[in-house]
């Protein structure tokens, strides 16, 4: 038995809660992550893991010697990195999950360099809005705007994206140009929705005029709404509804006439955008030059911005 290779198997089956999802991030078969769990079961003389025909629970002393685990590949990591060859040339297997219009309009842009510098470090990239179990799903980390809800992540801000509203052409031909955001609330108006994954449902913008003191919150109503950022995008193009949008997304299609800026007398705050990963989850190298590079992309595309005044 190889006792790295034991290791390295009986932490994937904690975190992703299957033996056979732990062969898939390992790309061995389920057999072997099953023996070389047994074996360090038996070298060990105790029970790691509780197996259910459902699902594979950590016995307490699992629990106790998982945290160890974490520790010491993470150590073995840094010693390898720590050379000076793989510190100029970080490499692995890297898995990520962005958002699929940062994806398509700023990352994938980007990658040729990123692979020119980092030549070793193969990506497995997740392109969707949808919420990721990062422990579950063995992922290193993922890219979110908004606000990170669940406490138990490690969540570091990359970047700030300004928002504005927008319709196509087409649209406002058909409904009239919309002079103050409550009309939205028309009968005769129609949004794009935006299905958020943790909810599964659209909410409320909320808007503040520049120079005065109304806020109000803009639900909207549609007759469409989707819970991807492309689909989204690609709605209000063909004139399905109004739009809120980041100014990356926006900024090509209202150069080219295809979007229309509203109520520019209006703004709305900015979205965070993050970087989380769990906390157990070691932030190795080939996982520290991705996020620095995420953080140089988006200090160009969507730099932080200044605190709010008090």
């Amino acid at each position: 038995m190889d006792r790295f290779d034991a290791m390295q198997a009986f932490a994937r089956v904690v975190e992703s809660g299957s033996f056979t999802k732990a062969a898939e991030t390992l790309h061995i078969s389920k057999t072997s992550v099953t023996q070389l769990v047994q074996q360090l079961e038996a070298r060990l003389r105790v029970r790691l893991l509780n197996r259910t025909t459902r699902r594979v629970n950590v016995t307490a002393d699992g629990a106790v010697y998982y945290e160890r685990v974490v520790r010491l590949l993470a150590d073995m990591d840094d010693a390898e990195t720590g050379l000076s060859s793989a510190s100029v040339s970080p490499r692995g297997r890297l898995r990520v999950d962005v958002p699929s219009p940062l994806a398509r309009m700023i990352l994938m842009p980007a990658m040729p360099a990123f692979h020119a510098q980092y030549p070793d470090i193969q990506l497995d990239m997740g392109v969707s809005d949808r919420t990721v179990d990062l422990i579950g799903e063995t992922v290193d980390c993922v890219v979110r705007g908004g606000e990170i809800l669940d406490q138990s992540l490690v969540a570091r801000r990359v970047g700030d994206l300004q928002l504005g509203v927008f319709a196509a052409p087409a649209y406002l031909e058909r409904a009239g140009t919309p002079s103050h955001p409550r009309e939205l609330e028309d009968t005769h108006h129609r949004i794009v929705g935006f299905l958020w994954a943790r909810t599964g449902k659209a909410f409320p913008y909320a808007m503040r005029c520049i120079g005065g003191d109304e806020k109000i919150k803009v639900q909207g109503r549609y007759v469409l709404a989707v819970d991807d950022g492309n689909a989204y995008l690609s709605a209000g193009l063909a004139g399905m509804g109004v739009l809120w949008l980041p100014d990356y997304m926006s900024k090509e299609h209202v150069a080219r006439g295809e979007l229309v800026p509203l109520f520019e007398d209006w703004r709305l705050d900015p979205m965070p955008l993050y970087i989380a990963f769990p906390p157990n989850r070691h932030v190795s190298t080939k996982l520290r030059v991705f996020i620095d590079w995420v953080v140089e992309l988006m200090a160009h595309h969507a730099p932080l911005a200044d605190p709010p005044d008090s």
